[in-house]
């Protein structure tokens, strides 16, 4: 569950969004001056500011400054008075996602409040996987010794030389986002993007532009050009985990990147062309939405070139007792603890 910390020095301002936050699945910290804020972004935990630009003590402006000497800096959205929008577009050149007017509207509100923290979501999740690379992401870090684990890695040393788009089939849980990783990295593109977008998690109107970009002003609240994740995977690898979910008219457009291997931001008038490998994975059944219409069968076969499925635990039970050490070990470090082991009869009700 995401934080977001208000700050407003008026009552009503703060309780009421207080309500409509936590109505809308966040956590909430209230602060009402400057002084409280900053004190509660240095406590960490917050995922998102919203602050109003006029605080008693200060500007809500220069929190921005002020987070520039932290390591984590959450998005910041800024609330203003009419009078104050020239402030506003000040500190969006300062770093501020954005800003909305008083008295502004909720449902408004909701969607800024989605996208600054699906951005930052896909900022923080690139820059993790940018450390990632120097580690080894080949199908030897996947745990698991069994018969079918073994037909699967060598799958996936196959098809890792290969630039064919490749979709991953599964239950959730499985792991298929570590086999799309260790094709990844275990093949010739593994010093190029991986950038792994989670179709399910993205708001259905931020799906085009999250995945193509778009132009300045081409909508409210593109206040700048922004790269598509297409543009940012470019030379490398886009992972489209529950591809199942994306919506019928961003299958469409889908559709056409993989027949033209380009695109048109929102906004723009000129197609970017891409050089990028698609892999895929769904939990869902796409050849049975075929049927019902709520899956393209072209687009189906364009991701399905290969096919690969990662097997639930219950068809590869000989593999917990290495699973169970892998875990042991991973928590005791993690966590200081120093437990050396599990009881027989524990393993075996496992």
């Amino acid at each position: 569950m995401k934080t977001i910390l208000v700050i407003d020095d008026e009552v009503s301002m703060r309780e009421m969004l207080e309500v409509a936050l936590k109505k809308w699945g966040y956590k909430v910290r209230l602060a009402e001056t400057f002084k409280e804020g900053i004190s509660a972004i240095e406590r960490g935990k917050i995922d998102l500011i919203l602050s109003d630009i006029k605080l008693p003590d200060g500007n809500g402006a220069d929190i921005l400054t002020r987070m520039k000497t932290l390591p984590e800096q959450p998005p910041v959205l800024l609330m203003t008075a009419f009078g104050n929008t020239d402030a506003a577009v000040q500190a969006m050149k300062m770093g501020a996602f954005y800003y909305v007017t008083k008295p502004f509207k909720l449902d408004e509100l909701k969607i800024l409040l989605e996208r600054a923290l699906t951005g930052d979501m896909l900022k923080k999740e690139n820059e993790t996987l940018k450390t990632e690379v120097k580690k080894d992401f080949s199908a030897a870090s996947i745990v698991g010794k069994s018969k079918i684990m073994r037909q699967l890695f060598e799958l996936i040393d196959r098809v890792s030389k290969t630039k064919t788009n490749i979709l991953i089939t599964g239950e959730s849980g499985t792991g298929k986002e570590l086999v799309a990783r260790a094709i990844h990295y275990g093949g010739p593109l593994k010093n190029k993007p991986f950038v792994a977008v989670n179709c399910g998690a993205i708001p259905e109107n931020l799906f085009e532009s999250e995945l193509f970009g778009h132009k300045r002003g081409s909508f409210t609240g593109a206040v700048s050009d922004k790269e598509g994740l297409f543009q940012v995977a470019n030379d490398g690898t886009i992972f489209l985990d529950e591809v199942g979910e994306l919506p019928m008219g961003m299958q469409v457009k889908l559709l056409r990147v993989l027949q033209d291997r380009a695109f048109r931001p929102v906004g723009g008038n000129d197609n970017v062309k891409v050089d990028v490998r698609i892999i895929s994975a769904t939990n869902r059944n796409l050849e049975e939405g075929i049927k019902k219409g709520t899956f393209r069968e072209d687009l189906y076969y364009r991701l399905n070139v290969i096919n690969l499925k990662t097997p639930p635990l219950r068809e590869r039970k000989e593999d917990i007792p290495d699973l169970v050490e892998h875990f042991l070990r991973k928590y005791n470090l993690g966590m200081g603890k120093s437990v050396t082991g599990v009881s027989a009869p524990a393993m075996q009700a496992i």
